[in-house]
């Protein structure tokens, strides 16, 4: 296989300066560094490529030769007189290379490093029941929970294995010399604290679990299913670290009036046979409290009221869902002798017998009503 041109390698022109040219090396060397792509055969075969490259293009005889010749002008097998070609090994590139790199290698740590962990404890998470008016005007609620705490009389001390840093530093000799990586510290887990007295009951981080009592502002508008988050009141952290947060799911009660479809109410009311005839005025339960309303005379059974904007706050806009108020005519199934005559006498007079006008409305009229 024939070898690449080494400018193409670098990705420089013929002309590039001796700085330039090393620039270029060291930017392919650490893209294709074996610690950054581990196991990658062709990432290494790319690396010893800019390795050869830089070996002869850093020498200004065998830059000469090779700019006059190509590869044919440097002899060997294809390779340079440093002693490269087909056969070089990662020892000789980082022995002989490895002063280049600067911090990334070496003493500067290349591999990354890790940092101390932030102490925080675990997130609780909570039911709570709401009813329409509490979910529609907002509330407050205190309830208990059951937390992990700190216990009293738990303290700790700084870690010695990281003497309070969370991290181990290592130190291992490879091809470039000595690199130097960091870990989370195996005794702390990177806490960089460790427990020092622990009282009885606790865990191995001082933690207990206790009840304790949380206040919960319920804003007005929330729904079922809806999340809040009370911060800082989930779990403590071990050793001093900050709390986690407490989360609340709400849930609606059912209520034996009301019922709810998104932000619109629904409700039933029962009227009586007269009542529907003669008209009446009704008081009936709403989340804001009880209001009026009048039942025309002659009213039919399935009629539905509608009060505009007795439902709920809307979650996506300013406004408010409505109340619908389902008319239902109560007919009397225990008559008295006296009423049982009184119906009787008008039907036998072809009174009070049902005749529709055909602009009565159909059922589905009133649903289509009810979105319009």
């Amino acid at each position: 296989m024939s070898k690449r041109d080494y400018y193409e390698v670098l990705e420089i022109s013929k002309s590039a300066s001796a700085d330039e040219i090393k620039k270029a090396y060291r930017k392919m060397a650490l893209k294709f560094h074996p610690d950054k792509n581990p196991g990658d055969k062709a990432a290494e075969e790319k690396f010893k490529e800019a390795a050869e490259a830089y070996e002869v293009l850093s020498d200004d005889n065998k830059k000469a030769r090779y700019d006059q010749y190509g590869h044919a002008g440097l002899g060997g097998a294809g390779g340079s007189g440093g002693g490269f070609g087909g056969g070089m090994n990662m020892e000789d590139i980082f022995s002989q290379f490895g002063d280049i790199f600067g911090g990334h290698f070496g003493g500067g740590g290349f591999g990354g490093s890790a940092q101390r962990q932030q102490l925080r404890g675990t997130n609780l998470r909570v039911r709570i029941k709401l009813n329409l008016e509490e979910m529609v005007n907002g509330t407050q609620k205190t309830i208990k929970v059951k937390k992990m705490k700190l216990a009293p009389g738990a303290t700790s001390k700084t870690c010695t294995t990281c003497n309070g840093s969370g991290v181990q530093v290592k130190v291992m000799n490879t091809m470039f010399g000595q690199m130097q990586t960091q870990t989370h510290c195996g005794t702390c887990q990177g806490i960089g604290k460790i427990a020092d007295k622990i009282p009885a009951g606790a865990n191995s981080q001082g933690l207990i679990k206790d009840d304790v009592e949380v206040t919960i502002n319920i804003p007005a508008g929330a729904r079922e299913g809806i999340q809040l988050n009370v911060r800082g009141k989930g779990n403590d952290a071990p050793f001093g670290g900050t709390p986690g947060d407490l989360l609340v799911v709400v849930e609606e009660e059912t209520d034996s009036t009301i019922k709810r479809e998104g932000d619109n109410l629904h409700q039933e009311l029962y009227v009586s046979f007269a009542e529907a005839a003669l008209g009446t005025q009704k008081e009936i339960p709403t989340v804001g409290g009880k209001v009026k309303i009048k039942v025309d005379a002659g009213t039919q059974s399935g009629k539905i009221l509608r009060l505009t904007g007795k439902g709920l706050p809307s979650i996506d806009s300013y406004g408010k869902g409505d109340m619908f108020v389902h008319i239902n005519v109560w007919t009397p199934q225990n008559l008295s002798a006296e009423q049982r005559d009184f119906f009787e006498s008008q039907m036998n007079k072809g009174e009070m017998l049902a005749e529709p006008s055909g602009k009565e409305k159909t059922f589905f009229d009133k649903v289509r009503d009810l979105f319009n």
